[in-house]
């Protein structure tokens, strides 16, 4: 009974009225709905108090605004969008004016799948336990570079970096590029210090899929002692739509069970149930699980802030590759290749161990929706240029 006429705009498409994710179409705030998207401003009108919030040049000011106002908005969008009539002022654009639809304030990335770590261990490490021996107690991350987050369809330029070579370190171009398919969460409302697993949601706004481009070879010359650096923060690509944490009530579902300190305990469950799919120039190679994640996005910002570090609007962490006990379920081309060891076949006859360049890499997810419909993280896509001189 809709207004809205796209075939995509039902709820057995992942963009259907039970999903509506946010972004910027050319400036101005948006939803899609299918495979179009509805500016609000020229509706602003109709969401009376919130006219602000939806008139803006980005996400930001309703990042800001906190919980009860994206309750609110969302109530008022589900109203709109499933009328008989289109509001005043409203048109369809399409979607490819898509920008990075809000300010990134800080930047998280955790390892939080306990199968990509134990993979991820045994390449780098085979002659020692594949764990360390904080893994299972806490969420390891660090923190990687804000300014390099970019939106989903950004070229990604080759880097250039030292990497071990056989006399020494050399210079160039890395030979060993790779990609992590993870979950990012967008933060919204206070300002606030050591946020509680039972206060997380108030500061989650909503859901992105993230590529954080890996340089493999710059990684592991670097990373000894310390974390990522160089082999990370040159790009990291995200949705351009933001699907909000409401739209996943259906999908929660209890984490794999084990022993936390008090801070990380939960009252309820804050594991997701989504399956992402990853496509490496056409061909499905992976569909990872987000359900096995060892811990989950209540229990990441606990930790983030238990120290007393603040999460403010725009801040960005996200769970870490996503990896589960499969060969097709895995998150990254290092465990797929097992570190360049063996050959992932494409569907068009060539093969590969680390990306080429003009490779595209395409991840997308979907979770269930409530009575049998199905909600769509929008996808993130990503093609290799060559390194700069």
């Amino acid at each position: 009974m809709t207004w809205i006429e796209d075939a995509g705009f039902r709820d057995d498409q992942p963009f259907g009225p039970q999903t509506l994710p946010y972004g910027v179409i050319d400036g101005q705030v948006a939803v899609r709905v299918g495979d179009q998207a509805l500016p609000l401003r020229p509706i602003a009108a109709s969401f009376g108090g919130l006219a602000d919030v939806v008139s803006a040049t980005s996400l930001d000011p309703l990042l800001a605004a906190g919980r009860s106002v994206w309750t609110e908005l969302r109530a008022r969008l589900v109203e709109l969008v499933n009328g008989p009539a289109a509001p005043n002022g409203a048109t369809l654009v399409p979607l490819a004016g898509a920008m990075l639809p809000f300010t990134v304030a800080d930047y998280v990335d955790f390892y939080s799948s306990k199968h990509h770590a134990e993979n991820a261990g045994r390449i780098f490490r085979p002659n020692d336990e594949p764990l360390l021996p904080n893994w299972t107690h806490l969420p390891v991350g660090y923190h990687g570079r804000a300014g390099t987050v970019v939106v989903s369809g950004t070229p990604v330029v080759r880097p250039n970096g030292q990497r071990r070579g056989s006399t020494g370190p050399v210079f160039g171009p890395s030979t060993k590029l790779d990609i992590e398919a993870e979950i990012g969460f967008v933060c919204g409302g206070p300002v606030t210090a050591r946020v509680s697993t039972s206060a997380a949601a108030d500061h989650v706004f909503g859901v992105v899929l993230v590529n954080d481009w890996s340089a493999r070879d710059i990684q592991g010359w670097e990373s000894q002692p310390l974390g990522p650096f160089l082999g990370k923060s040159f790009a990291t690509s995200v949705s351009a739509w933001i699907t909000p944490l409401e739209a996943l009530a259906a999908a929660r579902v209890r984490p794999p069970a084990h022993p936390v300190l008090d801070y990380l305990a939960e009252d309820q469950p804050w594991g997701l149930d989504l399956l992402l799919e990853i496509d490496w120039n056409g061909s499905i190679v992976s569909r990872p699980r987000f359900a096995e994640m060892y811990y989950s996005f209540a229990q990441q910002l606990a930790h983030m802030t238990v120290n007393g570090a603040t999460v403010r609007p725009g801040d960005l962490f996200a769970s870490g590759t996503v990896s589960g006990p499969e060969r097709d379920q895995l998150g990254c081309f290092l465990e797929m290749s097992w570190g360049g060891r063996d050959k992932i076949a494409l569907a068009d006859g060539q093969q590969r161990t680390f990306l080429e360049d003009d490779d595209t890499v395409r991840i997308t997810a979907t979770a269930p929706g409530p009575n049998g419909s199905v909600v769509g993280v929008a996808e993130v896509v990503g093609t290799v240029h060559p390194a700069l001189p």
